[in-house]
C-alpha cells in the first residue's frame, strides 16, 4: 500500500463520497440546522470548528471535516476523468503527467476494492 498524503486523502474521500448516501450532507440544510460546527465544515474559520475528530467514514476513507468542504475541484476533476477513461477504455498513460497517473492508480486501487466488496457480499 502506498502512503496517503493530504492530496491522496482528498482523492480517496472524493471517491468514497460518490458511493455514499449524501442526503444528509447538503450545505444549505446543514447551515439551516446549525450543523456546521458539529460536522467541522471546512468553510468555517478554523477556530469555529472545534477539536479535530472524525465526522465521516466510509470503508477505509475518513474525514475530520465535512467531506463536501474537504473535497476540492482537482479531486473531483480527476475522479470524473478516471471514470470517463475507464468507461471508454482509454489507458494511454504515457501522455499524462505523472501526478495524474498516480491519482489514477490510487483510484483504480479503490475501484478494485469496491468491486471485490460487492462481489464478496453477493456470495
Amino acid at each position: 500500500m502506498r502512503p496517503v498524503g493530504v492530496g491522496k486523502k482528498k482523492l480517496i474521500v472524493a471517491f468514497h463520497f460518490q458511493f455514499a448516501n449524501r442526503t444528509g450532507w447538503d450545505c444549505d440544510a446543514c447551515r439551516k440546522n446549525g450543523l456546521e460546527p458539529r460536522r467541522r465544515c471546512g468553510f468555517l474559520p478554523s477556530d469555529e470548528r472545534g477539536e479535530s475528530r472524525l465526522v465521516w467514514i466510509r470503508k477505509r476513507a475518513q474525514a475530520d471535516e465535512c467531506p463536501k468542504s474537504m473535497i476540492n475541484g482537482e479531486s473531483l476533476g480527476l475522479l470524473e476523468e478516471f471514470f470517463v477513461r475507464r468507461r471508454l477504455g482509454m489507458v494511454d498513460s504515457m501522455q499524462m503527467p505523472a501526478r495524474k497517473v498516480d491519482a489514477f492508480l490510487i483510484l483504480r486501487e479503490e475501484m478494485e476494492r469496491e468491486e471485490r466488496d460487492v462481489t464478496s457480499s453477493e456470495h
